[in-house]
């Protein structure tokens, strides 16, 4: 994500987030990996399993792609269709874009919105994850990578809108 034409603080503020992001997924899918590795060895070698390890790699996968998705938007390589897109213009293409993009923070707002209502949800519920985590503690991941997702697709919207007014310089 370009930064350049940001206020400083606003951009160390998303080199923050950007380290934080990556040092999560790094975390999260090593984490992941070693009990997934652990869980096999154990089962194989001494028949027996680590309590919990199968919901743990359930959620470990759920945030891990979240966290995939979030660093995706953040590089400009989520899923997204541009079909229309590829073959316009390059004076043009940077308003088409736009409204893409204006269209995936729509969408990435109404979800996060929704995760939000399904978070209370669970926590008025009291049901648990495993052991004694609630549920709505594992799947704050929903709220909060829609938001991120959606915070990533404002500052693209942003960066295309001002390439397609011509202040600034189209890639």
């Amino acid at each position: 994500m370009h930064t350049r034409n940001l206020p400083p603080a606003l951009a160390r503020l998303i080199g923050i987030v950007t380290w934080t992001e990556n040092a999560l997924l790094i975390f999260m899918l090593a984490l992941m990996v070693g009990l997934a590795a652990a869980q096999i060895f154990f089962r194989n070698f001494f028949d027996i399993s680590i309590f919990g390890a199968d919901q743990m790699l359930r959620l470990l996968v759920l945030w891990v792609a979240f966290l995939g998705a979030i660093a995706a938007s953040r590089e400009g390589k989520h899923i997204h269709v541009d079909a229309l897109a590829r073959w316009l213009p390059k004076r043009v293409k940077p308003g088409v874009v736009a409204v893409t993009d204006l269209f995936t923070l729509a969408v990435c707002l109404l979800l996060a919105w929704q995760s939000l209502r399904f978070i209370q949800s669970a926590r008025e519920s009291g049901e648990m994850a495993f052991g004694t985590l609630p549920v709505w503690v594992t799947a704050i991941i929903l709220p909060l990578g829609f938001t991120l997702i959606a915070l990533r697709y404002t500052l693209r919207l942003r960066h295309h809108v001002l390439q397609a007014a011509g202040r600034e310089e189209i890639e």
